[in-house]
C-alpha cells in the first residue's frame, strides 16, 4: 500500500472481506451492493451515505494500489478484495482490519467478537497476538489508543487511513461504563435546543410580569434568562 487510504476506502475494502466470508453467494459484488454494504445501518461506525459515484472513486483507488479487483464477465461489472496479499497480512489479521475498518476502535474482547463470521480465534490472546503483530510492522497497521476515561478497557485501531486522531474515542462515563462519543451534530443540535429553551424561558418570565401587572400584585423574583 503506497498511500494512506481514504476513510471511504478504508470502509469499501472492510465491507469486501466482510461480504468474502459473510454471503459468499453474492461475492464478488455488484456496485449495488457494494453501496449497500458501505452504507448498513448496523455494524458500522460511523454510519455513511455514500454515493455510487462516491464508491466508485473508492474503487478506483484501491484498484490503484492493487487492494480491489473488478472481475469480468456478465453485464454487471464486480468487485473483490486483494486485502490480504495487497496489505502483506495474514488472513486472520486482514479480518481484525475489516472490523476496525467497519466499526472504529474497539477492545480485543469486542474484536474476536466482531470478526467471528470472519475468523475464529481461540480466545483473546490469540487475537492480541496478531494486533501486536499488526502494530510492530513497518509501517505499523494497528496501534493501541490510550484507555479513554471512564472505561475499563483500551481500544485497538487501524493505522490504514494514517495516524488515528485521539480526540472524544470515547466519552467518559459514569460507574465504569462506556458511552458513545459526542460528534459535532450533536454539539450543534445541543445548542440550538438550550436557545430555544432560552427563548420559552424568556417569554413565560414576560408572561409573568405581564399579569401581575394586571392583577396590581407583586411579580414573583426570577432569575433573568442567560444572554
Amino acid at each position: 500500500m503506497a498511500r494512506a487510504l481514504t476513510p471511504l476506502e478504508a470502509r469499501v475494502l472492510g465491507v469486501l472481506v466482510e461480504k468474502q466470508a459473510t454471503v459468499p453467494d453474492t461475492y464478488p459484488l455488484s456496485l449495488n451492493s457494494l453501496v449497500a454494504g458501505c452504507n448498513q445501518k448496523t455494524a458500522r461506525d460511523p454510519v455513511l451515505n455514500a454515493s455510487e459515484s462516491d464508491v466508485l472513486v473508492a474503487i478506483d483507488g484501491l484498484k490503484g494500489q492493487s487492494l480491489v479487483f473488478e472481475t469480468s464477465g456478465g453485464r454487471v461489472s464486480k468487485y473483490e478484495h486483494n486485502a490480504a496479499r495487497g496489505l502483506n497480512v495474514p488472513g486472520p489479521a486482514a479480518a481484525l482490519l475489516a472490523v476496525l475498518m467497519l466499526r472504529g476502535p474497539q477492545t480485543v474482547a469486542e474484536l474476536r467478537a466482531n470478526a467471528e463470521r470472519l475468523q475464529r480465534f481461540a480466545d483473546i490472546a490469540a487475537v492480541e497476538t496478531v494486533l501486536h503483530e499488526l502494530a510492530d510492522r513497518y509501517p505499523p497497521r494497528a496501534v493501541l489508543l490510550p484507555r479513554a476515561p471512564g472505561a475499563r478497557e483500551p481500544r485497538w485501531a487501524h493505522l490504514l487511513c494514517g495516524d488515528v486522531q485521539m480526540t472524544a474515542e470515547r466519552s467518559a462515563g459514569g460507574g465504569g461504563s462506556d458511552e458513545d462519543p459526542v460528534n459535532v451534530g450533536e454539539l450543534v443540535a445541543l445548542r440550538a435546543e438550550l436557545v430555544r429553551q432560552a427563548g420559552d424561558l424568556a417569554a413565560l418570565r414576560a408572561l409573568v410580569l405581564r399579569m401581575a401587572q394586571e392583577l396590581g400584585i407583586d411579580a414573583p423574583e426570577m432569575v433573568p434568562p442567560a444572554a
